[in-house]
């Protein structure tokens, strides 16, 4: 029996955009559209046509890419109260979009009918009649989205279905029930589906909003109901809580569900698919995120690892590669002699004999207690490696370094480096300038490296946290600072920890270039 189909309808580019700190340029978009094409979505909705210069361009500009899974679609409202369709600018912009698929939002509470809308509850249907049944006269394929319709089937099940059946009659492809607020539990979604599956004879389809915090969970129980459209943006993105996550959604319904949604191959894109959209947002990934985050096949407890390195379903719910991620094994003091083990084959160390693995082991418990971690470290870790096996060489020796840090009259801060090397026998000093002491630091080593070893050129400081350790002390505390560097194929992140923010940072930047200089090697 073929698995039942179920369609996928992106709204990251329109609702996840709506979301707090997400804006996509006009490019970052037309990327974006092409790894979902890419991963093989089915609908993806790129905004409101007649709601700004970016997107009636983006309509045009996106026509030009040869998409070969995904259909393109426009958003926007049933007409204005007060206009016809035919002079309702929004639905004219809807048109002119040149998109195959409209996807049109109305009101299905009746509150909202009467309260946001300031219209009648007659009006309300024969705004969403007239607005249908227009766009799909003018050749486009048409999807409904029932506005509020959880709240609206409470509140008055006549009333809600009533707007359902106008789009029924204008001869929708689709009725997509929205729980706009987010504030449905699974039982309630899966029940108000069923029934409604019974009286409207249109597929149906899910979008959830995630103020609950069941969004996923709200999309899957739909989809077992009967919904066989599932809307939803990539990460959660979306306004207040966000969206249902596709990044959720997809594994869900096809590894555990065996619902039909994506094939196999494109499953494995799926962590790649989510971490490019983050970069493109500028956000930091979530690395607590189910399935993709850089944490979800992360273990740390001595037996856990222990545990999962005799078979990985002791603590693992799917293979990782199945959704494009990968294993870790977390270094700290909780790890036994199993996961210093395992992260070393990881890391392709070979330990010389069973003492030097236990005093490595030590050391890092010793570290750790001192205030170093090495979870969001595994640069500074390899390293730590690398010198216990003596597989690490130095390619640069610190003969001394200087920060200075000033501010004018005017309340102009300006931050100076100097730093002083020896490199393969020869001093090396540079003085830099940055937009504080860490960035002037890092200016300086570089530039005082790249003579030598043209390679640091590529990498990018990409994050940069600072934790305090002990923060009983005060300002005198210890601080941890963990840098996140990358360069063309890969990220690493490194460590340092001290009284002194600045010598932290140093250690940070150090094993940065360290990491990549031995890892070109």
């Amino acid at each position: 029996m073929v698995p039942k189909k179920i369609l996928l309808y992106d709204t990251t580019l329109r609702d996840g955009v709506q979301g707090e700190e997400i804006s996509f340029s006009l490019e970052d978009k037309l990327k974006i559209v092409r790894k979902l094409d890419n991963l093989g979505v089915n609908y993806i909705e790129d905004g409101w046509p007649g709601s700004n210069p970016k997107d009636i361009l983006f309509f045009r500009e996106v026509r030009k890419l040869s998409l070969r899974n995904t259909e393109i679609t426009a958003f926007g409202s049933t007409r204005h109260k007060n206009k016809n369709c035919n002079n309702d600018p929004n639905l004219k912009a809807i048109i002119n979009s040149k998109a195959k698929v409209a996807a049109i939002f109305g009101k299905s509470w009746d509150f909202h009918v009467k309260n946001a809308l300031g219209a009648t509850l007659d009006e309300n249907l024969a705004m969403i009649s007239e607005t249908l049944k227009w766009l799909k006269s003018k050749g486009m394929e048409v999807i409904f989205d029932a506005e509020h319709f959880f709240e609206g089937f409470i509140a008055n099940k006549g009333y809600a279905l009533k707007t359902l059946k106008k789009a029924v009659e204008a001869g929708v492809v689709n009725i997509t029930l929205c729980d706009t607020n987010g504030a449905m539990l699974p039982d309630q979604v899966g029940d108000i589906v069923k029934e409604v599956k019974k009286l409207i004879t249109v597929p149906l389809g899910i979008h959830a909003h995630n103020d609950s915090d069941t969004a996923v969970a709200n999309s899957i129980a739909a989809v077992q109901m009967g919904c066989i459209l599932v809307q939803g943006t990539i990460n959660g993105y979306g306004e207040r809580c966000g969206n249902a996550s596709l990044c959720s959604v997809i594994p869900n319904l096809k590894l555990k569900l065996g619902y039909n949604c994506i094939s196999d191959k494109n499953l494995k894109k799926l962590t790649g698919v989510c971490r490019y959209v983050d970069d493109i947002a500028n956000l930091i990934p979530n690395n607590k995120q189910p399935f993709v985050g850089h944490s979800a096949f992360a273990h740390k407890g001595g037996v856990h690892v222990s545990a999962v390195g005799k078979n990985t379903r002791t603590y693992e719910h799917i293979e990782p590669g199945l959704v494009g991620n990968e294993r870790r094994f977390l270094i700290s003091e909780l790890s036994g002699r199993s996961a210093i083990l395992s992260k070393a084959k990881e890391f392709n160390i070979s330990f010389r004999n069973e003492l030097e693995s236990k005093k490595l082991l030590k050391k890092v418990k010793e570290l750790e207690h001192s205030g170093y971690q090495y979870e969001e470290a595994d640069g500074s870790l390899e390293l730590l490696m690398k010198k216990a096996v003596g597989k690490h060489r130095t390619f640069f020796k610190l003969k001394g370094f200087r920060t200075i840090i000033s501010k004018d009259q005017k309340g102009v801060l300006k931050s100076e480096a100097r730093v002083k090397l020896s490199v393969r026998g020869k001093e090396e000093t540079m003085v830099a300038e940055g937009d504080g002491p860490v960035n002037a630091l890092d200016t300086a080593l570089r530039s005082a490296l790249e003579r030598f070893y043209p390679e640091v050129k590529e990498v990018n400081l990409y994050d940069f946290k600072v934790r305090v350790v002990n923060a009983a002390k005060g300002t005198k505390a210890k601080v941890r600072v963990i840098i996140e560097s990358r360069d063309k194929k890969d990220t690493w992140g490194t460590v340092g920890v001290s009284e002194n923010i600045i010598e932290a940072s140093w250690q940070a930047l150090v094993d940065s270039i360290e990491y990549k200089l031995l890892k070109e090697e």
